[in-house]
């Protein structure tokens, strides 16, 4: 997910393992991103506690699929507009344009493969921390590696 991303999320709360309140809390320790609880637990205090979990909508089991797919569109609208406004990032003389892909260096346009583009944004957004191997695989693979 945090490699990948997702432009929303539909979480049920009964799932095998761990519960969807859990799975949220998960989410919420580093994303934004939205999620729709859609249930088959429709009683007051289950949409009170996944409200106040972070879920930003709450749709009980049985459910009208144009109801689902209407309050999916409303997400995204919200999130896109104010997502847009703050996908520019600048360090020093560089200008990242997350949504473009772009990248200019004192006004001047570098070209990038996407993995060197989502490197330097990487690095961009953590400066000044040191990155050990790991964090940078995971991040940049999406994989979860091991030394041995």
């Amino acid at each position: 997910l945090e490699k990948k991303g997702a432009d929303a999320i539909i979480l049920d709360i009964m799932l095998p393992g761990m519960d969807g309140f859990q799975v949220l809390r998960k989410i919420r320790e580093n994303s934004a991103i939205p999620v729709i609880m859609l249930t088959a637990r429709g009683e007051v205090t289950d949409r009170i506690v996944g409200l106040e979990l972070g879920a930003d909508d709450y749709l009980s089991k049985p459910f009208e699929p144009r109801e689902l797919l209407a309050r999916i569109q409303s997400i995204l609208r919200r999130t896109h507009s104010s997502a847009a406004i703050v996908e520019n990032v600048h360090f020093k003389g560089l200008k990242i344009d997350k949504n473009k892909q772009e990248v200019l260096l004192y006004d001047k346009p570098i070209f990038l493969s996407t993995t060197e583009f989502e490197a330097l944004l990487l690095f961009v957004e953590h400066a000044g921390e040191t990155l050990d191997r790991e964090f940078l695989v995971e991040n940049l693979r999406g994989i979860s590696w091991q030394s041995y």
